[in-house]
Order: structure tokens, then C-alpha cells, then sequence
């Protein structure tokens, strides 16, 4: 009896290794080719649940479903006027035929090794086709032009375009895709991440762009000091207007003054024989004090007008 036990015990683990082994579950974002010794049998499994294969003999193989990536190695190209730049692309891919993409590629480490040979050559192809300005313009808007740039420059930025880095990659793309589609892969969009010069190149722009810029500063400069120098100019004109007129004010104040003095000095003298006398006394005095110092000396003779109240003053 225990025998028997026994070996049904080991019928029913085998039973179970069985089935465990040869079911499989299929999420949504996969798709399964399941191969024999090592070849595709049947159709691609897509419909997501739990499936069946022989085990030991069938193996599952595993596909995304997803939308996938592709990042390109940056490369140095040349484009048709003889410009190196370095161009960085990246695109999205899917497999769309995932028993095609299995007999060609097995999987998506080869599918990215096949993508890198077909994208950066037709990249290549491509840019080496057009001029610089095709690469790194999609429109032909209207520049805008600084104050400070000619109208005339020759710039590549200011030149028309006939195709555009738009038009550009969707005809790699186009021509992509039918290399693609062979391996059973979908190529769903190409861009150029980046577009730059070489070192060389790239300096030499540089410079150019400083040099420019300097010239621009200089105009700006040379504008700020003639609006400085206006400036300064304006506010020394309008300080002698004001001092002008402030003079003129002053010495208005000053005839105004004179005059009331004077007319007060003739009211004064008007008024008696004994004021006039003690004014003229007064403006004698002002007149010694004013004209003479203690270092002076005069010859004159008694008998002047200028001595005229000494000698009163020694007659009495």
C-alpha cells in the first residue's frame, strides 16, 4: 500500500512539473513566439492570459509590445557645403512583426545593433545632401533682425531654406522605415536631438559672436556718453541761466535799494540848512575813514574844500 502511495505521490509531482512548465502567462504589454529545438512554431501569441506549450521540447520567447527606444552615438558629419557638425539623433520603434523580428534579429540587443547601422547611415546620407542651414532651420519666418546687424549680413540664420531639419528627417524616416519594416520593425519617428560644430568651427563662431557683441557694447558706450555729455551740457546751461538770473534779480534788489537810499539822502537834505550841513559832515567823515589809512600821506593845501571843517575846528 505504500508502495502504491508512494508512486502516486511521484506521478502527481511530475504531473505538476508538467503543467507548471509548460504553461506561460501572457501580460498585455508582451507578444510570445514559441520555438521548437529552436524554431519558430505557430502564430505570435498576443491575446494576454494563460497558455500551453510541450514542455522541455517549446520555449516562450518574450516581446515587448511597447513603444521602444533608440539613442544614437553623437557623429561627426559633413553637409554639402562642407561644414563638420556633430549631430545626435534619437527615434522610436516598435516590433510590429515579432516572428519576422525573431528570425531576423532574435531580439532587442540585435535589433539595436541593426538600427544603429541603418539610422546613422541614412542620417548620414542625408545630412551630407544638404547645407548647414537646412540642418538647423524647419522654417522660413521672417529673422529678427537687431538694430546693430545689417540688413545684409550673410549669415546662414537669414538665408531661405528649400527642405528644413523637419522635411529632412521625415525623408530619413520614409527611407528608414522600408529597411526597418524588413527586420519586422516599425519606425515610428526620428529627431535630431542635437546639432553642433566641431571644436574647430565652433571657436572660430564663437569668436565671431564676441567680436559682434563688442561692437554692439561700443555703439551703446559711445551712445551713453553723447547722451552723458547732452546731459551735462544741458544742466550747465540751464545753472548759468539761473545764476543769470538770479544776478539780474540781485542787482534789480540792489538799484531798488540805491535808489530808496538815495531818495532818503535827498529827503534828508531837503529838509534844513542844519541837516544839510550835518549830511555833508557825515559823508566827509566817510570820505576821510574811506580814503585815508595811517600810512598815507598828503601835501594839500588848508584852504581846500577837503579840509574845510579841520580848519573850522582849528579856528575855533
Amino acid at each position: 500500500m505504500k508502495r502504491n502511495n508512494i508512486i502516486i505521490a511521484v506521478i502527481l509531482v511530475i504531473a505538476a512539473i508538467v503543467i507548471v512548465s509548460s504553461a506561460y502567462i501572457v501580460n498585455e504589454t508582451e507578444q510570445v513566439i514559441i520555438t521548437q529545438f529552436g524554431k519558430p512554431i505557430g502564430k505570435p501569441v498576443v491575446t494576454p492570459g494563460i497558455h500551453f506549450k510541450i514542455p522541455i521540447i517549446q520555449h516562450a520567447n518574450f516581446f515587448d509590445r511597447r513603444f521602444l527606444e533608440w539613442d544614437g552615438a553623437p557623429n561627426q558629419i559633413p553637409t554639402k557645403d562642407k561644414r563638420f557638425i556633430w549631430v545626435d539623433t534619437y527615434a522610436r520603434w516598435r516590433i510590429e512583426d515579432p516572428l519576422l523580428f525573431f528570425q531576423r534579429v532574435r531580439d532587442e540587443r540585435g535589433a539595436q545593433s541593426r538600427l544603429d547601422d541603418i539610422l546613422d547611415g541614412e542620417t548620414r546620407n542625408a545630412i551630407a545632401k544638404h547645407n548647414l542651414v537646412e540642418i538647423i532651420r524647419s522654417t522660413n519666418r521672417a529673422p529678427v533682425i537687431h538694430e546693430m546687424m545689417s540688413e545684409n549680413d550673410s549669415s546662414p540664420a537669414l538665408q531661405r531654406i528649400k527642405y528644413g531639419r523637419e522635411k529632412i528627417t521625415r525623408d530619413i524616416i520614409a527611407v528608414a522605415a522600408k529597411r526597418t519594416r524588413e527586420l519586422g520593425i516599425e519606425l515610428l519617428d526620428l529627431r535630431l536631438k542635437r546639432v553642433n560644430y566641431v571644436e574647430e568651427v565652433q571657436k572660430k563662431i564663437f569668436e565671431r559672436m564676441i567680436t559682434e557683441r563688442n561692437r554692439i557694447a561700443d555703439k551703446y558706450r559711445s551712445e551713453g556718453h553723447g547722451e552723458a555729455s547732452k546731459i551735462i551740457g544741458d544742466k550747465e546751461r540751464d545753472l548759468k541761466k539761473i545764476q543769470s538770473e538770479a544776478y539780474k534779480k540781485a542787482q534789480e534788489i540792489t538799484g531798488q535799494a540805491d535808489a530808496k537810499a538815495t531818495a532818503i539822502y535827498a529827503k534828508a537834505y531837503n529838509q534844513s540848512a542844519q541837516s544839510r550841513e550835518f549830511y555833508r559832515f557825515l559823508k566827509t567823515m566817510e570820505t576821510y575813514k574811506t580814503t585815508l589809512s595811517e600810512k598815507d600821506w598828503l601835501i594839500l593845501s588848508t584852504k581846500g574844500d577837503f579840509f574845510r571843517y579841520l580848519q573850522k575846528q582849528s579856528g575855533k
